[in-house]
Parts: structure tokens; sequence; C-alpha cells
């Protein structure tokens, strides 16, 4: 067979652009690859990078969303005394978390403080036999205090103070309470350990100054108030309330709250039963923070005082 040069020429030139044709498909197939192979990638990149934001915010919101930092956040409602607040907030940690010893004694507390003595007493004593057996009993201590019954008090509390000895608010509950209860020698120990655990307690200054002028030590309670600035109003108070004790009277004045500070307040209310913090450390000031002027003087005259070595 003869093939013609023409066709032959047709046939080749047929040849090349089919062969070009291929390459331009390959290339741009090639360039396609690419392209597709960087979005991927990117997409890829782009949901990693989610992900690992995602699993961040879980954490950190895993972090604070837990039981421990919510019941911070009611005891610092009640630091501030926000009681009715926290006890809203109490039953959102009991309804997600359950019933525990922390949120019985929180609820307790606030109770107690928001005048439901009944319901607070039924709260504090199931802390009996947990970890916060000692909380109840000092919230019952505070309550039969309220109550008048000083004698009942003072039971209570030394309950209290075999679960947490070295608490200073609590000593000096219980050396008032003994002044009430008309045990005053009695005070002197437990009065006399709360002003040097915490010597810059107003409520441990006041509650010694009271036993100070009951047991006619008047010079060394006025040294010691003059040591430690008290005001006007709360020398006044001690020396009344030093009085109708004295005299037997059941009414014992407490001194007002002054402007600006809630009736809760240390500084407000020094000769009235009141808790301290549990455990307490949050937010403790110690007497170099406030000063020289709130530690009791050397030159004060304070009744000596001897301790075993076990007295802690």
């Amino acid at each position: 067979m003869i093939i013609s040069p023409l066709n032959n020429g047709s046939q080749h030139a047929q040849g090349i652009i089919a062969a070009r044709t291929m390459a331009c498909l390959m290339a741009f197939a090639l360039v396609g690859c690419a392209t597709s192979k960087d979005q991927y990638a990117a997409s890829a990149d782009a949901q990693q990078r989610m992900a690992a934001e995602t699993t961040a915010e879980t954490k950190a919101s895993t972090s604070i969303d837990t039981k421990e930092t919510y019941l911070k956040l009611v005891e610092q409602m009640q630091r501030e005394n926000l009681w009715f607040a926290s006890l809203a907030h109490i039953d959102a940690l009991e309804q997600r978390w359950g019933i525990s010893p922390e949120s019985t004694r929180l609820r307790a507390d606030a109770l107690r403080q928001t005048g439901q003595a009944a319901q607070s007493e039924t709260a504090y004593k199931r802390l009996m036999g947990t970890p916060l057996e000692g909380a109840g009993y000092r919230g019952l201590g505070l309550l039969a205090g309220a109550r008048g019954n000083y004698p009942e008090a003072v039971r209570l509390l030394k309950q209290a103070q075999r679960h947490t000895p070295t608490d200073a608010v609590l000593l000096s509950d219980l050396g008032y309470a003994h002044l009430r209860a008309g045990s005053t020698g009695e005070a002197r120990l437990p009065l006399m350990q709360a002003l040097q655990l915490r010597p810059d307690s107003v409520q441990a200054q006041a509650n010694l100054a009271l036993y100070l002028e009951l047991t006619d030590q008047q010079e060394q309670a006025t040294a010691m108030m003059d040591a430690n600035r008290m005001p006007t109003a709360a020398r006044s108070a001690i020396r009344e309330a030093a009085q109708q004790l004295r005299s037997g009277a059941t009414a014992v004045p407490t001194p007002a709250p002054s402007a600006g500070m809630p009736f809760r307040d240390e500084a407000a209310v020094p000769l009235a039963l009141k808790a301290s913090r549990w455990p307490s450390p949050i937010g403790m000031r110690t007497a170099t923070q406030l000063g020289p002027a709130a530690t009791v003087s050397t030159s004060a005259p304070l009744p000596s005082i001897s301790t075993s070595r076990g007295t802690p």
C-alpha cells in the first residue's frame, strides 16, 4: 500500500496535536491535584486549630465550673454577707453535685444568719459524724448562745474546740460564753489564748477587756484598750456589760454597728458569739499588716498566763 505524503504529514500533525493535548491535560490535572491538595491541607489545618481551641475551651470551662470552685464562690458571697443569695446558690450547687458536708455547713450558716434557727439547727446536726463535725458543734453553740443558754453554749463550743483547738475566734467565743454563764475563772485561759493567737482580733481584744473589767483589773483593761485604740462606744459597751454581769443582769448590750459596716462585722459587734470562717485563713489580716497600733502593747500589764507543754 502506498501512503500519500499528504496523508502521512496529516497523521504526523494529528499525533503531535494529540500529544500536546495530552500534555496539557496532564499539566492541568497536576495543577488541579496540587490545588486540591493545598485546599485539603488548609482545611485540615483549620479543623485541627478549631479542635484544639474547642479542647482548650472545654478544659477551661471544666476547671472553672467545678464543685470546688462553686463552693469557693458561695463562701465568698457569705464573706460579703450575701446570706440570702448564698442560699439560692447552695440549692443550685446541691442540685448539680449533690449534698455534701461542705454544702450542708454553708447552708446551716446561711440559715442561722437569715433568722431560720430551727432549720439551721437541723442542718448543723447533720454534720455530726462527718469531717465537719466541729463546725456542727460550733454552730449549735452559737445558736444556744443566741437563745441565752450560755451553759449549753459552753458545752457545745468545748466540743468544737476539740476539733479546732487553735481557732482564735472560737476560743474568744468560748471565753465570752464562760463570762455570760457565770464561770468567769474558766474564761481566762481561752481568752488569753485567743488574743495571743490573733492579737489583731477586735473581738478577742474586747472580750479580754471585759474579763479584766469583771475581775477588777480596770487599769489593765484601760491600758489594753488604749494600746488598741478602741473607740469610745466600744469602751462604754464593755464597761456597761461588765457592770450588768456583776449585777446578774441577763441582758448585756452590744455596741451598735458603725456607719457603713455590716451588722455582723467583728469590729462592730465584739461582745457577741461570732463564728469564724471555716477553715478561716482566707482574708485574715496579721498584726504586722495592721500596724503597731493594732497589737497589744508590751507596756500594758496584762495578767500572766502559764500553760502546759501540750496547750496549743
